[in-house]
C-alpha cells in the first residue's frame, strides 16, 4: 500500500521551508552589513580564552592540562551566549515594526521564528570554528578525533538550538531589544559559571555542587569535554540531548504562543 501525500500539503510544506530559508538568508546579509555585531561576538569568547588560560589557570587545577579542560567549556559557553542574539534580533525586529510587515505577507507565519533561530544556528557554527582555531593557537589538542569533535560540536549546537527557542520568547516579550538582552543574561550567568565550564565541579562549596553537577549546561560541558578529549564522560551525552529535546519541546509552544500574542 502506496501511502501519498497530498499535492496541496507538499506544496503549503514546500513554501513554508521556502519562507524558514528566505528569512534566515535576510538575518545573515543582515549580520554582515553590520559586522561589528559579529566582531563583538568573537572578541567576548577570545577574551574568555586569554584570561582563563593565562591568568585565572595557574591557580586551577583540574588534574589535566588546563587548556584541554577549558576550551570545551569555552566552545559551551560561546554557543549559549551565541543564542542569545535569537532574544535580541526578535526583540529589535519587533521594536521596529518588522513583524507587524511580515504578518501582511503571505507567507508561513512559523518562518519568522524558524528563520531566526536558524541564522543564529548558522552564526554559531562560524564563531565555534573560530573559537576553536584560538584554542589551538593556545595549546588546545583535542585527542577524541575528527569525528568525535564534529559530535561534541552537533551537542552543543543542538543544546544551544534548543535554547535559542526560550530565548525567542524572552525577545517577543521584551519591549526593546536592550531590555532583551537584560533580561537573558540573569538567567544565563548563574547557569554558566556555577558549572563545569571553567572548573571542576568538585572544587566548588558542597552546597554547590549538586546543582552544578546536575544542570544542563554542566551535563553538555562534561560530554562535550568527553567527546573532545577521547574521555569517558558516562552518560552525558543522552542526558544533554534529553535536556535539548525537553527544551523544544516546552520552550517551543511558549514562544509560538508568545509570537501569536505578538502580532495580533
Amino acid at each position: 500500500m502506496t501511502l501519498t501525500v497530498p499535492t496541496s500539503n507538499r506544496s503549503a510544506l514546500r513554501w513554508a521551508i521556502s519562507d524558514v530559508l528566505v528569512l534566515a538568508r535576510r538575518n545573515l546579509i543582515a549580520l554582515l552589513r553590520i559586522p561589528i555585531a559579529l566582531v563583538f561576538s568573537i572578541i567576548q569568547p577570545i577574551m574568555f580564552v586569554v584570561l582563563f588560560r593565562y591568568v585565572f589557570g595557574g591557580a586551577i587545577h583540574t588534574g589535566t592540562n588546563y587548556v584541554n579542560f577549558l576550551i570545551p567549556g569555552i566552545l559551551v559557553q560561546t554557543t549559549i551566549f551565541g543564542a542569545v542574539s535569537t532574544a535580541i534580533g526578535l526583540a529589535e525586529d519587533l521594536q521596529k515594526g518588522l513583524i507587524e510587515r511580515f504578518r501582511a505577507l503571505p507567507m508561513a507565519r512559523m518562518a519568522v521564528l524558524a528563520g531566526r533561530t536558524i541564522s543564529d544556528l548558522a552564526r554559531n557554527v562560524l564563531v565555534l570554528l573560530i573559537i576553536t582555531a584560538v584554542g589551538v593557537l593556545v595549546g588546545f589538542r583535542p585527542g577524541g578525533g575528527i569525528i568525535a569533535y564534529v559530535q561534541a560540536s552537533l551537542l552543543m549546537l543542538s543544546f544551544a538550538y534548543a535554547l535559542s527557542w526560550g530565548f525567542a520568547f524572552i525577545g517577543l516579550a521584551a519591549p526593546t531589544s536592550e531590555a532583551a538582552q537584560a533580561m537573558t543574561f540573569p538567567l544565563i550567568f548563574p547557569i554558566t559559571f556555577a558549572s563545569a565550564i571553567f572548573v571542576p565541579v568538585q572544587t566548588m562549596p558542597s552546597w554547590l555542587q549538586g546543582f552544578a553537577l546536575h544542570q544542563p549546561v554542566s551535563v553538555t560541558a562534561e560530554a562535550v569535554r568527553g567527546l573532545m578529549l577521547g574521555t569517558p564522560h558516562g552518560a552525558n551525552t543522552y542526558v544533554s540531548l534529553a535536556w535539548a529535546l525537553g527544551a523544544v519541546v516546552i520552550l517551543g509552544p511558549l514562544a509560538v504562543r508568545k509570537f501569536r500574542q505578538a502580532i495580533k
